[in-house]
């Protein structure tokens, strides 16, 4: 029985998808399975998986989603440890094998683990290095409260203990694209635990087409996520007190996102969604987001112009209107 089973949902995907297959393919650790979920692609995606045959095990299913994508894995896999590729990006090669070193030597002090997570590599469409992104020196544990407030969830650094995911029913479908970090949230409050492998197993792959380039429907999507996690009535209270701080800084990455992707007028209404949940003045307010966008952009290794943001009608628009109040 393979150790880990590598899951590679996809959907025309092909420009990519040899790399990801190759990747795992190659891995150090031999104790692996690749499976391929091909979510009803209409490119050259059978061509790609005919070549690998029978290295690998793909599976054809009509259009559902990446939920349903990888939860079809999820099922199909024999390995104790899942771990989940996207399609447009690439393994280290000693990926799988430092994950799953940690991860057994941790059970014996971690009985509930069930998740670890690494650090990636951001590279651009053609795979050429971008940054280092090593989010345990911002969140150096990861319990309930750091998903919520910082949500640093990347489903091909991670590795997932197979019989969590049965238990926990697997993906939702219902909150497509972030349907991971529902996911997460929900094993974080069944009791599951993660921790860090403190290197880089991945790379990330940047481009057009990606999910994060893709700013509506991933702000709704986080946003829905947070108010569903909040609209549970047995929360903890020590989780509870933590609502308006979460849902404030939430909303303020969503708008930073929703700026990065060129959506400047939906940018402001969540900022300005994003007063109900803080004490701020004006001014402060106006401060804090300035910071935060400078922080968030540094991260993802973008450029930030305050100036230029200020200077747009809808920044002005939103700075007006709060001012009126």
């Amino acid at each position: 029985m393979p150790q880990i089973s590598v899951v590679i949902p996809t959907y025309n995907c092909d420009r990519y998808l040899a790399q990801a297959i190759e990747s795992a393919l190659s891995q150090s650790l031999s104790a692996c399975e690749v499976i391929v979920i091909d979510d009803g692609s209409t490119d050259a995606t059978s061509e790609v998986l005919r070549h690998y045959k029978p290295q690998i095990r793909s599976v054809r299913q009509v259009n559902q989603g990446v939920a349903i994508a990888r939860n079809h894995g999820i099922n199909l896999a024999q390995g104790k440890w899942v771990a989940f590729l996207d399609a447009d990006d690439f393994l280290f090669p000693d990926a799988l094998m430092a994950r799953g070193a940690i991860a057994e030597s941790s059970l014996k002090s971690h009985p509930n683990l069930g998740i670890v997570h690494s650090g990636w590599q951001r590279v651009n469409a053609e795979g050429e290095a971008l940054m280092a992104v090593e989010p345990w020196q911002q969140v150096p544990q990861l319990n309930l409260e750091s998903w919520l407030r910082w949500k640093p969830v990347l489903p091909s650094a991670m590795l997932f203990r197979h019989d969590w995911l049965v238990r926990s029913g697997g993906f939702d479908p219902r909150f497509p694209p972030a349907e991971d970090t529902e996911l997460v949230l929900r094993l974080s409050q069944m009791g599951c635990e993660a921790v860090w492998l403190k290197q880089m197993t991945v790379s990330y792959r940047q481009h057009q087409d990606s999910v994060m380039h893709k700013g509506l429907p991933q702000a709704r999507s986080l946003s829905a996520v947070i108010d569903h996690f909040f609209a549970q009535p047995d929360l903890p209270e020590s989780i509870r007190w933590l609502e308006p701080q979460v849902r404030y800084n939430t909303l303020i990455w969503i708008a930073w996102y929703l700026h990065y992707t060129g959506h400047r007028t939906e940018m402001a209404e969540y900022l300005r969604r994003s007063r109900a949940h803080s004490n701020h003045s004006l001014i402060e307010a106006i401060v804090h987001w300035a910071d935060s966008f400078t922080a968030f952009s540094r991260n993802w290794g973008s450029e930030f112009d305050p100036v230029k943001l200020a200077r747009s009608a809808e920044w002005q628009g939103l700075v007006s209107a709060m001012g009126d109040r």
